[in-house]
């Protein structure tokens, strides 16, 4: 099937450039919804495809095409973001100083300190609904006990360690 009947040669940069850009920059928009990534990933749509017109078969549009290579760009961008947002940050937030982390880190040890002289079971209950992030109601059956004992032993805990830590940190 010829090309040139389909839309503009690719084997013409410049011009496949030109006619398409706009297309596929909002077609990636769409996706994205951020003008910056749509952008980027619309540039390199237009380096992937350039760089591979070989790899064009003629079977669909040029304009199906850019955008196929646009939509897998736009997902691996979204993926590497979504992994990105999932990783715990080793720096400290831009508003956050020395001071402000060091303090942090010391609430956090007196909070632990307290909690490892908490009796039973408010020391365990406490660790599985804070740590272990479980519900109250697993909770609950861990112990053997109703969810709403489990929501009331926790409340306790809680109340516990604040009344340890002082009122600085209620």
């Amino acid at each position: 099937m010829d090309t040139a009947k389909k839309g503009v040669s690719h084997t013409d940069p410049e011009k496949l450039y030109n006619t398409y850009y706009m297309q596929v920059y909002s077609y990636v928009m769409t996706l994205v919804k951020n003008s910056s990534n749509a952008e980027e990933i619309t540039q390199q749509t237009f380096y992937k495809a350039i760089s591979g017109k070989d790899k064009y078969r003629g079977t669909s549009s040029e304009y199906t095409w850019l955008c196929a290579i646009a939509k897998n760009l736009a997902y691996d961008e979204l993926r590497k973001a979504k992994k990105r947002s999932d990783e715990p940050s080793e720096s400290l937030p831009a508003n956050t100083s020395i001071t402000d982390a060091v303090e942090d880190r010391d609430v956090s040890l007196r909070i632990h300190m307290v909690l490892h002289a908490l009796e039973e079971p408010y020391k365990e209950v406490f660790q599985l609904r804070v740590f272990g992030e479980l519900s109250f109601h697993d909770i609950g059956s861990i112990f053997g006990k109703t969810e709403n004992w489990a929501r009331v032993t926790y409340h306790r805990a809680k109340l516990k360690i604040q009344e340890r830590m002082g009122d600085k940190y209620e």
